[in-house]
């Protein structure tokens, strides 16, 4: 070969290198031309925007403020997160699929000028790390949150509120529901597990300590307490909001005492109230946590498969 065809070849190769990598770049950058289209197809969905109306009233429902990090799963065009850098001043990351949509959102941000309380990431949700979140806001199919559930519950922090734009999560009842518009949205607030065997002790010694054995499905909970060898009473309208706890008790006297208090890992501490009493509370679990969703049921490992 001589010189002049080994430096056409070597100017050829070249060339389809660059190309190759400037391709490859911008495939995992995405298109910074691209226009959006309502019912385009993504990886596991297709994509239609939240109504603005509807956006504002999830973030009012997660009780967003400047102290949030809010992160959207399933980004789109990255209006939630845009929504809640703008209005509410919370920090975000929104983790989307669609390369294209990525480059599309950072556009909006910055035009919206909260580029830099925002962050667009591409990736899939089953697989990028997000449990930094104190909000999680998401417009998914049925399948994906049933997906979702068992993740939410077992790795967020208590008291992270989710929303949802129109489809629930199973069997895990919403903590509030709004329509706007006849649109859907609900909140759930992650509960702290608070299942299983307590011992309760209490400053106030006239009140007596006691066990309570509590039963937890999502933020639902029943129990009873045994007050003496004797005594067994339910708890009256136990209430679980995340890791805060409370319940009334009719103690042996016949006195009916307000506990409240917040659920740390294996331990409880809080206050006793009630008919002139104002004293304090500790609790301490014996033995490990039971489950408290249906996490591993038929439907929910055919749905992780």
């Amino acid at each position: 070969m001589n010189l002049l065809a080994r430096s056409l070849a070597v100017s050829l190769i070249s060339f389809a290198s660059l190309s190759f990598t400037a391709q490859a770049q911008t495939s995992q950058q995405g298109n910074p031309n691209f226009k959006p289209q309502v019912g385009q197809a993504g990886k596991d969905v297709i994509w239609v925007p939240t109504p603005d109306s509807l956006v504002n009233r999830m973030l009012r429902m997660a009780q967003t403020t400047d102290k949030d990090f809010v992160v959207d799963l399933g980004s789109g065009d990255g209006k939630i997160n845009i929504a809640a850098a703008r209005d509410f001043k919370a920090r975000g990351l929104g983790i989307e699929y669609n390369p294209d949509m990525v480059a599309v959102s950072r556009r909006m941000a910055r035009e919206a000028g909260v580029d830099k309380m925002v962050e667009f990431r591409q990736g899939d949700i089953f697989k990028t790390e997000f449990f930094d979140a104190t909000v999680v806001t998401m417009y998914l199919l049925p399948q994906l949150n049933l997906r979702l559930r068992p993740i939410l519950l077992d790795r967020m922090k208590p008291g992270t509120r989710l929303v949802a734009h129109a489809f629930t999560m199973g069997d895990w009842e919403p903590d509030e529901t709004s329509v706007v518009e006849n649109r859907y949205g609900y909140l759930w607030i992650v509960p702290a597990n608070a299942s299983g065997n307590w011992r309760v002790n209490v400053a106030e010694r006239a009140v007596g300590n006691f066990t309570m054995d509590l039963n937890q499905t999502y933020q639902r909970v029943s129990g009873n307490a045994r007050l003496n060898a004797d005594m067994e009473a339910n708890l009256i309208d136990p209430e679980l909001r995340g890791d805060q706890f409370k319940f009334a008790l009719r103690a042996v006297d016949g006195r009916v005492l307000t506990y409240s208090g917040t659920v740390a890992g294996n331990r409880i501490t809080g206050t006793v109230t009630g008919n002139g009493l104002n004293s304090t509370f500790t609790a301490e679990r014996s033995g490990a946590p039971r489950q408290i969703h249906s996490g591993t049921d038929a439907n929910s490992r055919a749905m992780n498969n």
